[in-house]
């Protein structure tokens, strides 16, 4: 299984213009740019490709955790994970730090050490997360 996106950049770094377009639609020629990636937290500016990991990472942890809790025959009520990917400058440019998932979870009849258990084991074994191997990546998890 293979699936792509595409980008397009025209002009310099700080002046430039971007558009993404993936595979399945989601994004269609959306915009990106140095300001929507570096300069604007309120994230308005456009799309950015920390803020497209995260959304793939908190995803493919959600869908990883749902399926630990159904083997476990606790089936999730609701997951709700959000991903922060945080990137610093640093002396030889940007860099990803980390991605740091928080979940709060709906779990009927699972007990709080099991539902730990299989949390982490998600964190550690989602796709997403062994694609990050270079970077830190937390979780905090709550049953709610």
């Amino acid at each position: 299984m293979k699936r792509h996106a595409t980008a397009i950049w025209k002009g310099a770094l700080g002046d430039g213009t971007g558009a993404i377009t993936t595979q399945s639609g989601a994004l269609s020629d959306h915009g990106y740019s140095f300001k929507a990636r570096f300069e604007d937290e309120s994230g308005q500016s456009g799309t950015n490709p920390e803020e497209l990991l995260a959304a793939a990472h908190a995803g493919c942890f959600a869908m990883q955790l749902s399926h630990f809790l159904a083997e476990n025959g606790t089936p999730a009520e609701e997951l709700k994970a959000t991903c922060v990917v945080s990137v610093e400058q640093v002396a030889t440019g940007f860099e990803i730090q980390d991605s740091a998932i928080s979940l709060e979870a709906k779990v009927p009849g699972i007990d709080q050490a099991t539902f730990d258990d299989l949390a982490e084991k998600a964190k550690t074994g989602c796709p997403v997360s062994k694609a990050l191997g270079a970077i830190t990546v937390t979780l905090d998890a709550k049953l709610i």
